[in-house]
């Protein structure tokens, strides 16, 4: 009797073990320093609620992110459950063996007709396989300043000079039209602001934007073929468009990212300014913006042709494979991808990559940029996502930034010697 007691004792106290066990599951998601990662805390702690299991967004500024992030891969180390890694990391995750396949995760719960078809395809998708859960939705937008813009003097005499009326530009002709018309540096007002920083991304999102929009690509991503693309005639025009822009932003502009070009509308520097639709929350802030009255915001404009595109931002959230706690991972983006926590999820400031939330007009109703941003989403396109993005990063910052920073050569000449770095790139990873 008093064994059987006993025996009864030791399995509660083991069972109770367990339950607190399972309470005491801590995960740990890695992404950049900014205002979204500190949104997904705020969207977690809810989860925690519901389920006693911890979560900590942990983030290192957007210049350590990419190294922290794949020195920790390549360790092999669990410091990580999951990551919010960047589009372009999808090929590298997935063949380095970092991301846990959720192919069947992603097929059971439909994900390719819930999510906005772009993110499927840049955020989630390498190689016929689903690596990640498109969790940032992101893409270049612009902000401008309504009360410049809207000024009675001001639309007089644009008129007059270039013939049809001041408004949100339709097309990049009259988003130099309006970058000229507003570039007095004696009064210290400048045209347009735009990202100009080599180091990692920035400036290549800028001009893949323009690129994007004159009908121009990177190159044939199933083939690999660059020659005659990244380099066409429309690729050219781009460049040279963007280059002529630089020619109308504020001074020392020549290595500049998110910050400097919110600072160009919060400062009083420029007509209009380029940003990802994450940095825009900040500028519909009065505490942050005392401009935020007076600012606008629109989709990236059309080329030439008629095409619209824009330079995708954002991420999806993989679960990372050396994680100890993948299962509890997997509970974790079953509970991220409902209905109501993707409507939280907008509501807080994360930029939803679900259908249903982005298509409501109360989703695109909800602050000033949000019909922009909508309309965004489905016109991205991305870089490359093969293991070797990062080298071909390099090769474009360093073949582009001498023209539009510094003068240098043509744009020609930069996309041919791209074209041919880009080639020797893929012959050395055996791709041609």
């Amino acid at each position: 009797m008093l064994k059987k007691k006993w025996t009864a004792l030791l399995a509660g106290a083991a069972m109770a073990f367990t339950v607190n066990a399972a309470a005491a599951t801590e995960l740990t998601i890695f992404w950049a320093e900014w205002d979204p990662a500190n949104y997904l805390q705020e969207l977690v702690n809810e989860y925690t609620a519901e389920t006693g299991v911890t979560v900590t967004v942990e983030t290192t500024p957007w210049s350590d992110f990419q190294t922290k992030a794949f020195t920790e891969f390549n360790a092999k180390g669990d410091a990580y459950d999951m990551v919010v890694g960047d589009s372009q990391w999808l090929g590298a995750g997935s063949t380095g063996g970092h991301y846990v396949d959720l192919t069947d995760f992603f097929n059971e719960h439909k994900l390719a007709e819930v999510m906005a078809p772009a993110t499927v395809k840049y955020y989630a998708e390498y190689d016929g396989k689903y690596w990640a859960i498109p969790a940032e939705g992101d893409a270049a937008g612009w902000a401008y300043r309504k009360d410049w813009f809207e000024d009675p003097k001001e639309m007089e005499a644009f008129k007059a000079k270039y013939g049809y009326d001041l408004g949100v530009p339709e097309d990049y002709k009259q988003l130099r039209d309006i970058a000229e018309f507003f570039y007095r540096p004696d009064d210290k007002k400048y045209g347009i602001a735009i990202y100009t920083d080599n180091s990692y991304d920035a400036m290549a999102m800028g001009i893949e934007s323009a690129v994007f929009s004159y009908g121009g690509d990177l190159g044939d991503y199933s083939t690999y073929k660059v020659d005659g693309i990244i380099n066409s005639p429309e690729n050219i025009a781009a460049v040279e468009m963007y280059k002529e822009l630089y020619g109308f932003t504020p001074p020392n502009w020549g290595k500049v990212f998110f910050q400097e070009d919110n600072q160009a509308i919060t400062e009083n520097l420029a007509a209009m300014s380029m940003n990802f639709f994450a940095f825009f929350p900040a500028l519909d802030n009065p505490a942050l913006n005392p401009n935020a009255a007076n600012t606008g915001y629109f989709a990236n404009p059309k080329g030439p042709s008629g095409a619209q595109h824009a330079a995708l931002g954002g991420q999806g959230i993989s679960i990372v494979s050396y994680s100890q706690n993948k299962e509890e991972a997997m509970k974790f983006l079953e509970w991220f991808i409902r209905d109501d926590v993707q409507q939280k999820w907008a509501d807080l400031g994360g930029y939803t990559c679900s259908q249903a939330v982005l298509k409501s007009e109360a989703f695109r109703n909800a602050t000033p940029y949000n019909e922009a941003f909508y309309q965004s989403m489905f016109m991205v396109k991305d870089f490359w996502a093969v293991p070797e993005y990062a080298e071909l990063l390099t090769a474009m910052n360093n073949r582009l930034y001498p023209y539009v920073v510094g003068g240098e050569g043509t744009a020609k000449e930069a996309l041919d010697g791209l074209a041919a770095d880009w080639n020797a790139t893929f012959k050395k990873y055996g791709r041609m």
